[in-house]
């Protein structure tokens, strides 16, 4: 079995961040020891940080590779080759790849890239070849009129770790202020008023026709594999403990502080937006994620569309919000990890998968130097 000694490092631990060395065995962490090795194989990491494997619940990353332009479409296999290796090099040893099921009628391709993604993830994730390790996150899209037949074609894989109920209706969640709606739809799809508005109609239409008979097929379709269940950009306080009672136990992106804390006071997790916090604020106008931290609304960070904002968002928490970098580094790794049911990753202790980075704090910026995925070195 090989063994990796990893010495001179600063090891953030679950309640404390001790310089120490950690011994890895095989794909585990063997040993946690205080000080230096003097083993002569044993890797200087020169006091750099040593965090465990960051485990992101949702990125859309991958769509972001399939269609790089707005008009330019790249070949599905290559788009998630370069997807993980983004994630990797990003320090996330487990990807839940964040697929879009159903179209509500602004964005069409989103439904291929899960149908390709599925097939490519199938077909690579056996033979080992994925350097970070890729799991099915499904966001069903419950007023859309095909997101029954993509349900259907994957409730049963074996890669499905999650569900999302999500309702991208205008009027509601993260689209609540249709004007701004509005707006941002003509820019991106160059629609007129009247078209617009058009669409705006159809959709209201068929989400107050749609919505709650897929709710409870949805709800009824996944009951026999009991997987992680979340809500997403919730702004109702009835609908989050609506969902709590049946059976909805994570909230996605809160989109206000009231929603948040509502959702922690009923004993919901809750995941905000690691690149809300690199930028400052949301993109889209709601509330802002370290906000949240420092009311101790929030479980967990998800990447959302930037794998790379994982690391540098803790990192920035820890500098601004007030919690301790074990803490922080506990929203992108052991807190995930917990809300997924992974009871092997998230933390560094013995007997854990050695899923690790090694980071170098660069003027607070945080410098990923080392990447291991149960225990082999993958960037």
């Amino acid at each position: 079995m090989s063994e990796t000694i990893l010495t001179n490092a600063l090891l953030v631990l679950p309640e404390d961040v001790v310089p120490g060395t950690l011994v890895l065995r095989g794909s585990r962490i063997a040993e946690i020891q205080p000080g230096r090795s003097a083993l002569p194989g044993a890797v200087d990491c020169g006091g750099d940080h040593i965090i465990p494997g960051v485990v992101d619940l949702h990125t859309d990353n991958l769509e972001r590779q399939v269609q790089p332009r707005a008009n330019a479409r790249w070949p599905s296999r290559s788009a998630l080759l370069a997807h993980d290796a983004q994630c990797a090099a990003a320090g996330v040893t487990t990807v839940f790849d964040a697929l879009c099921l159903g179209d509500l009628g602004f964005d069409p391709g989103r439904v291929q890239t899960f149908y390709d993604g599925v097939a490519d993830l199938g077909a690579l994730a056996p033979t080992g070849l994925l350097k970070a390790e890729h799991l099915l996150h499904l966001r069903c899209e419950l007023p859309a009129t095909d997101m029954v037949p993509a349900v259907e074609s994957v409730a049963d894989h074996p890669l499905v770790a999650m569900v999302s109920l999500m309702d991208h209706s205008p009027g509601v969640g993260q689209y609540r202020d249709i004007p701004r709606y509005r707006a941002m739809r003509q820019r991106q799809k160059q629609m007129s008023d009247v078209e617009v508005d058009a669409r705006i109609a159809e959709l209201l239409e068929r989400r107050a026709r749609l919505r709650e008979p897929q709710r409870r097929w949805l709800l009824d379709r996944f009951a026999h594999r009991d997987l992680p269940l979340a809500s997403h950009d919730d702004d109702d306080i009835a609908d989050i403990a609506r969902n709590a009672a049946d059976g909805i136990r994570i909230s996605e992106f809160p989109v206000t502080m009231d929603a948040a804390k509502a959702a922690r006071e009923i004993g919901v997790t809750v995941i905000a937006g690691a690149p809300n916090i690199v930028r400052g604020g949301s993109h889209s106008g709601n509330v802002a994620a370290a906000d949240l931290i420092r009311a101790g609304a929030v479980d967990a960070l998800a990447s959302d569309y930037v794998p790379a904002s994982m690391i540098e968002a803790a990192w920035i928490a820890a500098a601004t919000t007030g919690i301790s970098l074990p803490q922080a580094v506990a929203t992108i790794t052991d807190g995930p990890a917990r809300m997924a049911r992974l009871t092997d990753r998230g933390r560094l202790a013995p007997g854990l998968r050695a899923d690790l980075v090694r980071v170098r704090p660069l003027d607070g910026q945080p410098m990923i130097q080392a990447v291991w995925r149960e225990g082999a070195r993958v960037a």
